[in-house]
């Protein structure tokens, strides 16, 4: 495994008191995810969790026809696989890798054992589902109430919170499959914010220009989450 990778990049991880992380380590295994790969299909039996550490996983709804639409992201701030100790052995969503990376995975009946041990996991997930229905919830009113440039930028927002550089690798078709909209709207949305000197936009990659000029263009749902997400999730081990 290369040495560059530690479970800890991962913030719930990394929360954990020493003994309990101790416990978990050995059975952690760390995995590449690469774009587009898909970690749970609607209604199939979860067999690991996964904690991501330098990706971004999406969480879709997929409809009969095939139209998608985000409901959620998932990067080092979290778990993908909520479902699994709610209570549940499958979800209705799609998680697909959205931004390419690297992630430590968990078989499911471990990360169970460890959840009704009732100890400082239990607190943290707990907490961390909390904040991710928030954010499930405000990405359903933004994408009803909030014009598609404000969209992008509360999705911009999100997904570089969750990650360590100010840039993105993301086309503009999987940009337009995340919100649920038409690629030409994308381009326009895109181009917008680009001539407002926000971002650089090239060949995939976006580049944030001025972070605060994105975050005042935003619509007030990406506040809303990233405050909850710092209320319930100040990632201390007494948390």
């Amino acid at each position: 495994m290369n040495d560059t990778h530690d479970p800890r990049q991962n913030h719930l991880l990394a929360a954990l008191p020493a003994d309990e992380y101790a416990r978990l380590l050995p059975h952690l295994e760390g995995v590449p995810m690469p774009l587009g790969h898909v970690l749970y299909e609607p209604g199939v039996q979860m067999r690991h969790v996964y904690f991501p550490t330098t990706c971004i996983v999406s969480l879709l709804y997929v409809m009969e026809d095939g139209a998608s639409a985000e409901i959620a992201v998932v990067g080092n701030e979290g778990i993908v696989g909520v479902s699994l100790f709610m209570g549940g052995e499958s979800t209705t969503s799609r998680a697909v890798v959205q931004s390419d990376g690297y992630a430590y995975r968990l078989k499911a009946q471990l990360l169970k054992d460890e959840f009704f041990r009732a100890g400082p996991m239990q607190r943290l997930l707990l907490r961390y589902t909390q904040a991710l229905l928030t954010q499930m919830a405000q990405t359903a009113v933004c994408n009803r109430h909030h014009s598609l440039d404000q969209q992008f930028c509360r999705w911009l927002l999100l997904s570089l919170d969750r990650l360590s550089s100010n840039e993105l690798v993301m086309t503009q078709e999987l940009i337009a499959n995340m919100l649920g909209v038409r690629r030409e709207g994308v381009t326009e949305a895109a181009g917008n914010v680009q001539r407002a000197g926000l971002i650089s936009y090239n060949r995939g990659r976006i580049t944030v220009l001025d972070r605060p000029g994105l975050e005042a263009r935003a619509c007030e749902c990406y506040a809303v989450v990233k405050k909850e997400f710092d209320r319930l999730l100040p990632y201390g081990a007494d948390s």
